[in-house]
């Protein structure tokens, strides 16, 4: 039996109330040394989505339940859950069975990655000030929405919750992905708006999309190489992607003009490669957001702005 194992047996006896149980799962994360950036980024709110779902309950209750006494039983199923948590490195989302997105419940599991993307913060800003300043000309909102590279789905279901008239297609190459957005497409009311359809990048698009939106496999090799543990349970498809990170976003940019109206707009997230792509692309006149609550590295380019995209650059 591992330390921590013994320290859960004795806790079991030892803690009685919600926040007792809060307390001492901090203390071990943080005694551990685990990695938090799959929904949360301290181990207080790791503890509280960990604790709240073992007791099933909701994450956000008020502060005066924490003094709620806890039956062995379920101090049992928290130290389990936490245990998992520390002992194999899995993110919490995955033990959960739901990531937050928007300020909506996503479906997630080991075949898609966990949303975090700061897209979701352009989502909820209705991509202003680039489509606001669309509409506020008297163009309509988006129409047609491309998810590319969708996963869970999450980008795509929640710019068609944005944009309520708007049809979103959901683009993937892995089936395994594509059972999960589907399950969130229909969890999410939005079967006749939205459907998910496999795709090596755009070969399923069809027509042309007011909107693209993108959050692609853009790790680079040396990035990979120093993953945290918790990565690892992501797949690998979807974070990989050659040795600038880049291998799929240059396939984007020489293919997405014919995917566009001229009044498109095109929102990548590149993350760490984001100086490997403006080095790669000197003459397009990307635009870098800067997000409030965290994040980098999503460039949004006009459908004008891909008009005039080098020559030379589309050779490679």
């Amino acid at each position: 039996m591992t330390d921590i194992r013994q320290m859960a047996e004795e806790a079991a006896d030892e803690l009685h109330t919600m926040a007792d149980m809060i307390r001492w799962s901090v203390s071990r994360m943080n005694e551990a040394g685990i990695y938090f950036g799959h929904g949360t980024d301290n181990p207080w709110d790791e503890a509280l989505l960990l604790v709240t779902h073992a007791l099933s309950l909701p994450w956000n209750i008020p502060e005066n339940w924490y003094a709620t006494a806890v039956t062995r039983s379920e101090r049992l199923s928290v130290l389990e859950l936490v245990l998992t948590r520390i002992e194999q490195r899995v993110p919490a989302p995955y033990l959960l069975g739901v990531a937050w997105f928007c300020g909506q419940p996503y479906v997630v599991d080991e075949r898609v990655l966990i949303p975090r993307s700061p897209i979701g913060q352009m989502i909820e800003q209705r991509f202003a000030p680039w489509w606001h300043g669309k509409m506020a000309a008297g163009n309509p909102a988006p129409e047609r929405i491309l998810d590319l590279c969708t996963g869970s789905g999450c980008i795509g279901i929640a710019c068609a919750h944005t944009f309520p008239d708007a049809q979103v297609e959901l683009l993937d190459i892995s089936f395994e992905a594509l059972e999960v957005a589907d399950e969130n497409i229909q969890r999410h009311g939005l079967s006749e708006r939205v459907m998910a359809l496999q795709s090596d990048l755009f070969a399923a698009a069809s027509g042309q999309y007011d909107l693209i939106v993108s959050n692609p496999p853009y790790v680079d090799a040396e990035d990979m190489n120093s993953l945290p543990q918790e990565y690892h349970h992501e797949p690998e498809l979807a974070l990989a992607a050659g040795e600038d990170g880049l291998d799929l976003v240059h396939i984007m940019l020489q293919q997405a003009r014919q995917y566009l109206t001229d009044d498109g707009l095109l929102v990548v997230e590149v993350g760490n490669s984001w100086p490997a792509l403006a080095q790669a692309c000197p003459s397009l006149p990307f635009e870098w957001p800067e997000f409030e609550r965290g994040g980098h590295g999503v460039f949004v380019l006009q459908a004008r702005d891909l008009d005039a995209f080098s020559h030379q650059y589309q050779q490679k």
